[in-house]
């Protein structure tokens, strides 16, 4: 059986704009829900991605879903793959990187692993994964979901959510909420440049983010 729902509304460009300025361990420092797992991993470094969540599930060996799904893909799409479990099988790969691409998704994230990586590196078309496996899925037909509800690296997704991946991890993030925590990280960005300024030019760190009065109090206690 398949559970085949329509495409997201897009998240508005102008919020996927704010959220492209934000690092996730910026958001890091304060929130602590919708980060996926540190396995889940980026195989192309350097880059940072926003996107609308376009959900899929498949099940172990297969990646007959997967394939029809890449056809719907829309430009600013990010694909969010849940394998249910599965670590064994490589369901994306070389073939799949082109016609996402293609179909104009910025990126791939994977709650397993990938195979075909100098493929992927010739696409410069970014992944995020748990790592590499030379054995591929096939195309066994043996259902699954599109734009459901689907986990992703112990995070919940829905299609449409919002999608932040840099070199430091993927966040996944509500649309309501994306204006307000994007707005956030970026103040706390601003916030952190200028003390790293203040340090380059010799003040102590632990005196500007007040650990060491933190410190000194307690020794002193």
């Amino acid at each position: 059986m398949y559970t085949i729902n329509d495409m997201p509304a897009p998240v508005p460009p102008a919020h996927l704009d704010l959220l492209s300025g934000v690092e996730t361990a910026t958001v890091g420092h304060w929130r602590l829900f919708g980060f996926m797992h540190h396995g889940i991993q980026p195989l192309l470094r350097g880059k940072r991605v926003v996107g609308t969540a376009v959900t899929v599930a498949i099940p172990g060996p297969d990646s007959t879903l997967l394939h029809h799904a890449t056809g719907l893909l829309r430009p600013g799409d990010i694909l969010v793959v849940d394998r249910l479990g599965d670590d064994r099988h490589a369901c994306w790969g070389g073939g799949v990187t082109v016609a996402a691409k293609a179909a104009g998704a910025v990126a791939g994230i994977v709650d397993g692993p990938c195979t075909d990586l100098a493929e992927i590196e010739d696409s410069d078309f970014p992944i995020w994964a748990r790592g590499i496996s030379p054995i591929t899925t096939r195309l066994y037909d043996l259902g699954g979901g599109l734009n459901i509800p689907v986990s992703c690296g112990g995070v919940v997704v829905m299609p449409g959510d919002a999608v932040l991946a840099d070199d430091s991890g993927v966040l996944v993030l509500p649309r309501a909420e994306v204006e307000a925590v994007a707005g956030e990280a970026l103040r706390r960005q601003e916030v952190g440049r200028e003390r790293e300024l203040t340090v380059k030019h010799g003040a102590k760190l632990g005196e500007v983010s007040g650990a060491s009065r933190k410190v000194l109090a307690r020794g002193a206690a």
